[in-house]
C-alpha cells in the first residue's frame, strides 16, 4: 500500500504539473485568437462617443461626419454614412473611417432594425467611407463598388492604413482591415431590398476614378458620395474637368434631396450643387490666369481659390493641395 500510494503521489504530482502547463500554453494560444475575436478593446464604449444618428426620410438614416482631419478622438469618423430598411433587409452606404467607427455603425442600426444588411455600398475608396467595411463582414453582406474600385483599394489603401494608424493610433484602428467589393459596377446596377429599390451609377473620372452614386426613386434621395461637398472644402483627387461634366450628368437625376459625402446631411437638390460649382469654377479660372500669365506652381498654391475661402471649413488644409493637382491638370489643357 506504501509503495502504491507513493506511486499515485507521484502521477498527481506529474498530472497537475502536466495541467498547468498545458493551461498556460492554451491560455498563451488562447491570446491571440481573443485579440482576432474582438479586436477593439481600445473602442471607446457609446456612452464615451455616441453615434448621432438623424432619421431624414421613412426607413432612410444618415450619421453627419465630423468636418476635422483625422485624430484618435474622432475615430475617423469624418464622413457621411447612411442605411436604408427595406422591407427583407438592409443596405449601407458607406461604412465609416475604422473598424471602431463601422462598429459603432453597426450597433446604431441595430438599435433600429434587426433585419439582414444584405449591401454593404462603397461610394470611393477614400478611408472615411471604407474603413468600417470590417465590421460589416461577418453579416456577409455583399460589398458593392466601382469597378475600378477593388484596383484603388489594391493602389492606395494599404498607404491610407499607416497613416491612419499614425494620425489616429494603432490602438483604435486595430481590426481595421482593407475589404474589397465582391461586387462591382462598370455602368448601372439596381438592387431591391424588398419594396425599395436603389439604382447604383458609375462615373468616369470625377473626384476619384471610381465615383459610385446611389438613387432611391421611391422617395427621390440621391446620395453622391464625395462627388458633392458641402460646408467640407471639396478635395480634388481625381480630374477638376472630368468633375464638372459628372456635376452636369448629376444635376439631371431627378431626385429632391441629396445627401452629400460630407455637409448637408440632407440638403435640396439640385440647389446643393451650387456652392462646389462656384469653388471649382473660381478655381479653374484663377488656374488658367496663372497659367495664362506663365505662373508657378507655388503661386497656384498660394493665390488660386482664395475669393472662397470664407465659405469652407478646412480650407487650409485642402485648398492648396486641391490647386496644385488642378494646376497640373489645367497646364496641359
Amino acid at each position: 500500500m506504501t509503495i502504491i500510494s507513493k506511486q499515485a503521489r507521484k502521477i498527481g504530482i506529474f498530472t497537475s504539473i502536466l495541467t498547468g502547463i498545458l493551461t498556460v500554453i492554451f491560455a498563451l494560444c488562447a491570446v491571440p485568437f481573443a485579440l482576432a475575436a474582438e479586436p477593439t478593446s481600445s473602442c471607446p464604449s457609446n456612452e464615451q462617443m455616441s453615434f448621432n444618428l438623424t432619421k431624414v426620410a421613412d426607413n432612410t438614416y444618415v450619421r453627419k461626419g465630423a468636418h476635422e482631419l483625422f485624430t484618435p478622438h474622432n475615430l475617423a469618423a469624418i464622413s457621411n454614412v447612411s442605411f436604408v430598411i427595406g422591407e427583407t433587409s438592409i443596405a449601407v452606404i458607406d461604412s465609416g473611417g475604422s473598424y471602431c467607427d463601422g462598429k459603432r455603425f453597426l450597433s446604431a442600426i441595430r438599435a433600429i432594425s434587426q433585419k439582414p444588411i444584405s449591401h454593404v455600398i462603397n461610394t470611393h475608396v477614400h478611408p472615411d467611407h471604407t474603413f468600417g467595411n470590417q465590421a460589416f463582414k461577418a453579416l456577409n453582406p455583399i460589398f458593392i463598388g466601382h469597378e475600378n474600385l477593388p484596383r484603388a483599394m489594391r493602389d492606395k489603401s494599404h498607404l491610407y492604413l499607416e497613416n491612419l494608424n499614425r494620425l489616429v493610433g494603432e490602438k483604435i484602428m486595430a481590426g481595421t482591415k482593407i475589404v474589397e467589393p465582391s461586387q462591382t459596377i462598370k455602368d448601372t446596377m439596381t438592387i431591391n431590398i424588398g419594396g425599395r429599390e436603389l439604382r447604383l451609377q458609375a462615373y468616369q473620372t470625377a473626384h476619384t476614378d471610381h465615383d459610385l452614386t446611389v438613387y432611391d426613386p421611391t422617395f427621390k434621395i440621391l446620395w453622391t458620395g464625395d462627388l458633392l461637398f458641402q460646408e467640407h472644402t471639396p478635395v480634388i483627387d481625381g480630374s477638376i474637368l472630368g468633375w464638372k461634366k459628372v456635376m452636369d450628368q448629376l444635376a439631371k437625376i431627378p431626385a429632391k434631396h441629396v445627401i452629400p459625402g460630407h455637409g448637408g446631411p440632407f440638403l435640396a437638390w439640385p440647389a446643393a450643387l451650387k456652392p462646389q460649382q462656384a469653388y471649382l469654377d473660381t478655381l479653374i479660372k484663377d488656374l488658367r490666369r496663372i497659367i495664362e500669365e506663365g505662373g508657378t506652381m507655388r503661386e497656384a498654391q498660394t493665390q488660386a481659390g482664395l475669393s472662397q475661402k470664407k465659405s469652407w471649413a478646412l480650407f487650409g488644409d485642402f485648398n492648396a493641395r486641391n490647386a496644385s493637382a488642378a494646376f497640373a491638370e489645367l497646364e496641359w489643357e
